[in-house]
């Protein structure tokens, strides 16, 4: 016999969110036929932005309601044929259709419903560090900006490095790459953490296997507000930029190396042509650094019912390991294992994906705990 099928948010609770999202959407429409919005492109990006997120949210609320309605004169049909047995086997079958589709479209409207990181819109500043294993360290540190660049074209992303310590034998001993895009940290910010490489360097003479590492930062950019920096605690000195066939770049001092005093946060910045441009992208850089600091006491609270996240995001937690040997890649917080070519020649959709989708799986989780409390 049919009965109805229960989903994680209350039918209610769901409906009054979803009026709230239609409202949204409607007064952002309004705003986009506002003469005073078209005159100002960045208030107008930004606005057509969300209401292009709201959209299919809006689209799927009227088919929800759609559903419903024809759940509700289904029931009534069931109830004014009670004793034709071929008309409730038709109606009953028919119920049981809709209340799958409408159970499934809940579902998929409570997850599009989650709680949105407000950072998840920024562009990111992803720190690359050479760890553990010396020159190959190096290497490998390069090898995964390769992996990262090569993904972030693909999706229509900008990369630019924006400071860089190259090591001798190739690779890079720190690199930090500006990512500007839409969307950028909501899907990079899974890639926070150790990636540990399992291969037999070109340098081993032996053919033996060696393990090495490099550890990604992932920080969303901080607006100047968010992040208040007093100028007495910064100490700025300049230098000539280095770099091979370097020539006009060694004579003048366009290199900027600041420290913050209070943390001990050093930024070298070499990579722009002028001294006043790298000490903007240092700045840049600091903000960054500071607002992942803020974020990361402020997460400190949180970290037991952090455990089940899709990784804690620090940068000391081993998160993936890539075996050349095997032709594989692991990741560690999912327990699955994908091909290592796709995946470093910057084909992260799957990994990055199935980290997306856990991470909704455990909020709904939480969801669900809360609405049997």
């Amino acid at each position: 016999m049919w009965a109805p099928t229960t989903s994680l948010m209350d039918p209610s609770l769901l409906h009054e969110r979803l009026e709230t999202a239609r409202r949204t959407f409607e007064t952002l429409e309004r705003q986009l036929a506002d003469p005073a919005v078209a005159a100002n492109p960045s208030q107008m990006q930004a606005i057509a932005r969300e209401r292009a997120r709201l959209e299919p949210l809006v689209q799927d609320h009227l088919s929800l309601q759609k559903l419903e309605k024809e759940e509700r004169e289904a029931r009534a049909l069931l109830k004014e044929h009670r004793g034709d047995p071929s008309m409730e086997e038709l109606v009953t079958e028919e119920l049981a259709s809709l209340a799958e589709a409408t159970a499934s479209l809940r579902d998929k409207l409570t997850v599009a419903l989650l709680p949105r990181d407000p950072r998840d819109e920024r562009s990111v500043m992803l720190e690359i560090r050479a760890g553990a294993g010396g020159d190959e360290a190096a290497i490998w540190a390069g090898d995964l900006a390769r992996m990262y660049e090569r993904y972030a074209q693909g999706v229509g992303w900008r990369v630019e490095p924006v400071s860089a310590s190259e090591a001798e034998l190739g690779g890079y001993k720190e690199l930090i790459l500006a990512i500007k895009g839409d969307g950028v940290f909501s899907q990079l910010k899974f890639e926070a953490g150790v990636h540990r490489v399992q291969r037999v360097p070109a340098t081993e003479s032996q053919g033996r296997v060696h393990t090495s590492t490099a550890t990604v930062a992932v920080m969303p950019e901080a607006d100047p507000v968010e992040v208040q920096i007093d100028p007495g605690d910064i100490e700025i000195s300049t230098a000539r930029s280095g770099g091979a066939g370097g020539q006009n770049v060694n004579k003048v001092e366009t290199a900027v190396d600041l420290l913050h005093k209070p943390t001990g946060i050093r930024v070298f910045c070499t990579q722009q042509r002028s001294q006043l441009q790298n000490r903007e992208r240092a700045m840049e850089i600091l903000r960054a650094k500071l607002y992942e600091r803020q974020l990361a006491e402020a997460n400190a609270q949180e970290r037991s019912t952090r455990l089940a996240q899709v990784g804690s995001g620090d940068r000391s937690e081993k998160i993936r390991t890539y075996n050349y040997k095997d032709n594989r890649t692991t990741d560690h917080r999912l327990g699955r294992n994908f091909a290592l070519e796709p995946v470093l020649n910057g084909q992260l959709h799957d990994l990055i994906g199935a980290s997306i989708a856990a991470d909704q799986s455990r909020q709904l989780e939480e969801l669900a705990q809360q609405v049997a409390s």
